[in-house]
């Protein structure tokens, strides 16, 4: 029986779930690179993702695109790499230090602090069911508050970290590969003065714990690389509500590797704050599809046809309603 040609929807589908699968997977890769320190880490996976990256630039997009950044983008995607560096090492330093559960929260509270952002920073207007939800997980904050007995803030710098970089990354409007070209080169001559610094002074591990764990550490560059490339493959084929959903795997696996691998203690007051981050998710990513769906219809009625149904197409969302769930990717 011949086998049916693969649809660009259910490509793009395939796409996405192997980025968040990526990212979600996280958790065991890191403890991995012990015992190097997580500021090591993240060094070495700035200065590995600068060359695996330059070399992928290279060989598609070049370097043209720099002439053409002008002062202002290039100031933003400056602040946008300020950002996700302590996105990144606090990632890493949540995984490492036996957090990998709390750096989950970070990541399915992203959507709703994104929302919350663009509220007080662009001024855009909650509907009512996401203020619903933005309330919920603000009250998931404080059972979790009480139950760890500090304010989670592993999770919360996450969230806002990386709230705060896909606000600017939508304002820069860079190829996301070109992006993460420029962040990493903005950010390796501290990284590699740094790698230099603790090799000199015999503080290092790149070249003391054998070559297996110098691999490790250069590969760094390339799992940072790859799901990013995946999920702008993604991105253009498949809608906006959907690649939504999909996000939820990183986070989910991340819970899971937490709980059932690592053996973190799931008490039943933790376990009640997570739901009620469960509740706000499900509250606003109803939001987001029903806001979607009706602007697929006002659309097909203001060109006098039918409302579309190829969910092959990505969806148009107006911004504030199902925008924020995908505009950037969870790096981890």
């Amino acid at each position: 029986m011949a086998r049916l040609p693969m649809t660009e929807s259910r490509r793009g589908f395939l796409l996405g779930v192997a980025a968040y699968g990526i990212w979600g997977l996280f958790p065991l890769y890191w403890p991995l690179l012990e015992p190097a320190a997580p500021v090591e880490i993240l060094a070495h996976r700035i200065a590995w993702s600068l060359v695996f990256v330059c070399a992928l630039l290279a060989f598609t997009a070049g370097f043209g695109w720099l002439r053409t950044l002008g002062r202002r983008r290039a100031g933003l995607l400056a602040l946008a790499a300020t950002l996700v560096t302590i996105n990144w090492g606090t990632y890493i330093y949540g995984v490492n230090s036996e957090h990998v559960v709390e750096t989950s929260l970070g990541y399915f509270i992203n959507p709703l602090v994104t929302v919350a952002l663009a509220v007080t920073v662009l001024g855009e207007r909650l509907t009512k069911l996401q203020g619903v939800a933005v309330v919920i997980a603000a009250a998931a904050v404080v059972v979790l508050t009480i139950d760890y007995g500090r304010p989670p803030w592993i999770a919360l710098i996450l969230a806002c970290s990386f709230g705060l970089y896909g606000l600017i990354k939508k304002r820069v409007g860079v190829d996301g590969l070109q992006s993460l070209g420029f962040e990493t080169g903005f950010l390796a001559p501290l990284a590699i003065a740094y790698l230099l610094v603790i090799g000199a002074n015999g503080s290092g591990t790149f070249t003391s714990e054998g070559s297996g764990h110098a691999a490790l550490l250069a590969l760094g560059g390339v799992f940072t690389a790859v799901p990013l490339m995946l999920f702008g493959a993604a991105a253009i084929r498949i809608p906006l509500t959907q690649l939504g959903l999909i996000q939820y795997l990183a986070p989910t696996l991340q819970f899971a590797i937490g709980v059932l691998i690592y053996s973190e203690p799931m008490p039943a007051s933790r376990l009640a704050g997570f739901a009620l981050v469960w509740v706000a998710l499900g509250v606003f990513t109803y939001d987001a599809v029903q806001g979607s769906r009706r602007a697929r219809f006002a659309a097909a009625a203001d060109a006098g046809g039918d409302a579309p149904c190829d969910a092959g197409e990505p969806d148009r969302v107006p911004a504030g309603r199902g925008e924020s769930l995908a505009e950037a990717p969870a790096t981890g």
